[in-house]
């Protein structure tokens, strides 16, 4: 049970701020927010040993805790939102999945009140605009051309939520539907994508600044046809995705994608499914049957990956201590980077005072010891 800090005073832990990190530094909650003096009556809470850093925005969730973003009711939502906090993912994003057109909009509806009470920080359809040779864990009779009035019907049914539409901007109508979200601030991603190089530097022209997932369902890197990834990373416009768990990308395209485009352009999503935080077993990813074993999502019938079971505090801790990333970049590719996308970061994405008071104790380790979101303990660093 989440319980509010009021004045607290986190102290003598090793502080990420933006500009760098704070040996033996102090960070001051108010209420939901953070601040720059502390009152007198102000409880201190010694954490030497232990890291702080900003609360973690996912902006590419699926579900988890056995629970749907995509065809859940709004307390399965609830109850994945849940978990992924648990696991330091202060701020969370809906990810849609391809089905039909009017159960999505329904869905982006339900979705919408949630992000009106606070609970989620916005939409994003991932699919049916894609392309039937990148559709990944995606029905195929369900997918559409993106056609801008179906994808403008997918906005008006948010009420203004829609943070992000994943689209294959090579097939007919995807140039027009990218400016048409960029015309209605809503940021235009290139993913499931078929385009040749040209085609997405045409797309990026247009507006698009987000890679959905680079490397995963878009055609790979060639030296005669460089295809999409190389165009998303050359661009300075463009924040790559990049999930990592150890399955989706192999440590050198990771490496690969943090030098190019550098730790300011790279978002660290966990494209999470309904398994996430819950186990082995067998699921649903939209109208798709799907097993988890070991740990990785596949669809039943192909063995596609189907999304992942990923939380972001492993991703966290996988990218400092197995890919040796720089802790502050990391801090910026999970928290800064995502928040800046969103148009958020003037309350989250960093530990800065006057935003909100959402942060993530790990110990020396970097393994999670603790949760605040809002001035709220999710998980008591001192507890246990």
């Amino acid at each position: 049970m989440a319980h509010r800090a009021d004045s607290t005073v986190l102290e003598g832990a090793r502080v990420v701020l933006p500009s760098g990190t704070v040996e033996n530094g102090r960070v001051i909650v108010e209420g939901s927010r953070i601040t720059g003096s502390a009152p007198q009556d102000a409880r201190t809470v010694a954490l030497p040993g232990h890291w702080v850093v900003p609360g973690f925005v996912d902006m590419h969730n699926h579900g988890g805790g056995g629970a749907s973003f995509a065809t859940g009711t709004a307390e399965d939502v609830l109850t994945g939102v849940r978990t992924h906090r648990a696991h330091g993912s202060t701020t969370v994003v809906a990810s849609t999945v391809t089905g039909d057109l009017d159960f999505l909009a329904r869905q982006a509806g339900m979705l919408s009140e949630l992000v009106e009470q606070g609970e989620l920080a916005g939409v994003h359809f991932e699919g049916p605009f894609i392309s039937p040779c990148r559709k990944g864990a995606h029905s195929q009779e369900l997918l559409r051309h993106p056609d801008p009035a179906e994808v403008r019907k997918l906005l008006d049914a948010a009420r203004g939520t829609a943070k992000m539409v994943t689209l294959a901007a090579e097939l007919p109508g995807g140039i027009d539907s990218v400016r048409l979200l960029v015309e209605h601030g809503v940021i235009a991603a290139v993913g499931h994508t078929d385009a040749t190089y040209e085609q997405t530097v045409e797309a990026i022209e247009a507006g698009a600044t987000v890679a959905t997932h680079l490397f995963n369902a878009m055609p790979p890197l060639g030296h005669r046809a460089p295809g999409p990834i190389a165009a998303l990373l050359e661009d300075e416009r463009v924040t790559v995705e990049l999930i990592d768990d150890g399955t989706h990308l192999h440590p050198a395209a990771l490496e690969l994608a943090y030098h190019r485009a550098g730790a300011g352009r790279v978002a660290l999503i966990t494209d999470a499914m309904d398994a996430a935080g819950v186990g082995d077993g067998r699921y649903v990813l939209g109208p798709l049957d799907v097993e988890v074993k070991d740990g990785v999502a596949r669809l039943v019938d192909g063995g596609s990956i189907a999304g992942s079971t990923l939380t972001l505090d492993t991703a966290f801790h996988r990218a400092v201590t197995v890919d040796r990333i720089p802790v502050e970049d990391v801090v910026r590719s999970i928290s800064a980077n995502p928040a800046r996308l969103l148009g958020l970061d003037d309350r989250v994405g960093s530990l800065e005072p006057g935003k909100d008071a959402d942060l993530v104790v790990l110990d020396e380790d970097f393994r999670l010891k603790g949760v605040m979101r809002r001035g709220e303990w999710i998980v008591d660093p001192l507890a246990g």
